[in-house]
């Protein structure tokens, strides 16, 4: 993405913003439901925003979340819902959701949005890592946009064997290496280190320990893989002129997007071969539509939480948001770009890599501790943080920035 780039002003721009974010312990064996996470995550926020239950009346979930909106108002609470929304697809949508947040406060619908993600992804009974067939039973031909019959006779059946076969083209089409996948996972690794929130805080990596661990999918390796985690995340998204009477100096929301790319498909994950590329993901044209509502571009970017479910998904999203040339990715990460103190620092939290995986939502509140300058990661002075969802399908995108 070179030249200039358009300023389409955005009526939504820097009008909403982030006043509180919360977390549970991420693990591999949380102990208790999904229920008992998303509250424990949204006390948490409430108290990081100085706010009370009666504060908030709309809520926001990933459509594959098991809380439902009543399920979590209930428990908290909230006495008067005025707005719920549902986004999706997964893992695309975490900046969807706040993207929804903004709509229900600038149209009037809400005032002040508890947006979460909550799930035990590793001890419960939905792993996103397991096979389609394992999780969801039988295939059926047809029907719900599944084109399972196009996948499973092949193999086709977990995200892993999907973004095996869009690194392998990579790497066919623009020589990038294992190695190069490698330099993303160990510098992310770096940053879970220094973060005592992360699974692999106390786990070091080298690139000789990527280039050893056991092939998955390959070209796909043990550490190009995300944490399969248990937890749960909260954001509190206000209208600015609240957000700036509150405790804590707010994160503005300068623009959101979201793209299903030029070439739409049924489903969420395998279809996205149907597309004449799949080396270049929807988030190519969130990316366009995000620069332009912000008047920004990639060269005002800071820092960025690149959705990381696998190293290649980094990879392919530095080339989509113009952070480097199509088929650079690998050369530009290998060549310390994407470190602290490189061209764009990525994942400073240790991301879905070495942090944990939340869908996307503790990037969000990765990025909102970078623009407060409370990251174990920091980046100077950082004051401008892009946020990224998952892409094969459909995408979301925000970008968020610093109040002074």
């Amino acid at each position: 993405m070179t030249g200039a780039v358009r300023n389409d002003y955005a009526p939504h721009r820097d009008r909403c913003a982030i006043v509180g974010i919360g977390q549970t312990a991420f693990t591999r064996k949380s102990g208790v439901s999904e229920l008992a996470l998303a509250v424990e995550a949204a006390r948490r926020a409430l108290t990081d925003a100085g706010l009370t239950v009666g504060d908030i009346d709309g809520l926001v979930r990933n459509d594959f979340d098991t809380v439902t909106h009543n399920d979590l108002a209930t428990a908290l609470g909230i006495s008067d819902v005025t707005y719920w929304g549902i986004n999706g697809a997964g893992g695309a949508v975490a900046p969807g959701q706040i993207a929804q947040a903004v709509a229900a406060i600038e149209s009037g619908q809400a005032t002040t949005v508890l947006v979460y993600r909550a799930l035990n992804g590793r001890s419960g009974a939905d792993r996103y890592g397991q096979t389609r067939r394992a999780v969801d039973g039988p295939a059926t031909v047809g029907g719900n946009g599944s084109y399972d019959e196009y996948f499973l006779p092949y193999g086709l059946a977990a995200a892993g064997q999907l973004y095996a076969m869009v690194a392998q083209r990579h790497m066919i089409e623009y020589g990038t290496t294992s190695a190069q996948l490698g330099s993303i996972a160990t510098t992310v690794r770096k940053r879970a280190n220094a973060n005592p929130r992360a699974q692999m805080h106390q786990r070091t990596m080298t690139l000789e320990d990527h280039q050893n661990s056991r092939p998955i999918s390959e070209p796909l390796r043990l550490f190009d893989y995300c944490l399969e985690t248990d937890g749960a995340c909260a954001v509190i998204v206000t209208s600015t002129e609240r957000a700036r009477d509150g405790r804590r100096e707010p994160v503005l929301i300068r623009a959101v997007a979201m793209a299903t790319g030029p070439e739409p498909k049924g489903g969420v994950v395998f279809p996205s071969l149907f597309r004449e590329s799949y080396t270049t993901f929807p988030a190519k044209q969130a990316a366009e539509t995000l620069y332009r509502r912000a008047g920004l571009g990639p060269d005002d970017i800071d820092v960025a939480q690149l959705y990381d479910c696998f190293t290649i998904t980094a990879l392919v999203q530095l080339e989509d948001y113009g952070f480097c040339a199509k088929g650079e990715g690998g050369p530009f990460a290998e060549s310390g770009a994407i470190d602290l103190g490189g061209t764009i620092p990525i994942n400073t939290s240790g991301g879905h890599l070495s942090e944990g995986y939340i869908h996307g939502m503790n990037h969000v509140l990765e990025g909102v501790r970078q623009l407060r300058g409370e990251s174990t990661g920091q980046v100077p002075d950082a004051a401008t943080c892009l946020v990224t969802g998952g892409s094969p399908a459909p995408t979301s995108a925000l970008i968020l920035r610093r109040d002074r």
